[in-house]
């Protein structure tokens, strides 16, 4: 009898300490799990936008004779035309605008104050651009390639004016703040060379250089 009752007593002892054992190990065990990796979700740039642009330019312009440098500044606006190819998080695009200006420097010539100037009515650019897209929406960005402007020469003798190509380099940083829209903060710096405007500027043969920089803001839609 009681070697009956003490074999129940340790199989009731048995089957207390495997409970007890399991809901330890339930203790043990964390009671929540680590949340999935998501990888950050970065804008997508590739595709056509457009959108207008807006700045102002400093620069220099440097005459042979008579041996004077008007210093041309003035506000730039016009628009803009472009197109993106994402691979990872590199951007490349080729990126083209046509601004307006009212650049112009005058410096004392002839002895007339103010009496040659230098102007330049529009500037054009078409240029590569490579971004980094790692950071979420924000795109820096470096760019190069041509440029196309008018320069125009003014003194009391009359004007001369010729249509330039040359080379334009710079910086910027775009920000996609909506789906399709982003606005850009730009560095350009632009050399149109120089052109020989002749007796207008007075003498037989004559240059007169062009060379800006240009610091722009500008909002872009991209399809």
């Amino acid at each position: 009898m009681n070697t009956r009752l003490t074999r129940i007593c340790l199989a009731v002892a048995a089957l207390l300490m495997g409970s007890f054992a399991a809901q330890a190990a339930d203790l043990v065990q964390p009671s929540y799990k680590a949340p999935a990796y998501v990888a950050p979700a970065y804008a997508n740039w590739t595709g056509f936008y457009v959108g207008i642009n807006g700045g102002y330019a400093f620069g220099s312009s440097d005459w042979e004779v008579p041996a004077i440098s008007p210093d041309p500044k003035g506000f730039v606006y016009g628009g803009t035309l472009g197109y993106n190819f994402q691979t990872g998080t590199w951007v490349w695009g080729l990126e083209g605008d046509f601004d307006g200006t009212n650049i112009k420097g005058s410096a004392d010539c002839f002895g007339v104050s103010d009496g040659c100037s230098t102007k330049l009515p529009w500037l054009a650019t078409a240029r590569l651009r490579l971004g980094y897209a790692g950071w979420n929406n924000w795109l820096p960005y470096i760019t190069g390639g041509g440029a196309y402007g008018d320069i125009k020469a003014t003194s009391p003798a009359g004007d001369a004016d010729k249509a330039k190509f040359g080379w334009t380099a710079g910086v910027g940083i775009e920000w996609a703040f909506l789906a399709n829209w982003s606005v850009k903060l730009e560095y350009l710096y632009v050399d149109l060379g120089s052109f020989d405007c002749g007796a207008v500027c007075g003498a037989a043969s004559d240059n007169v250089s062009f060379k800006s920089s240009i610091a722009r803001i500008g909002v872009n839609y991209r399809f």
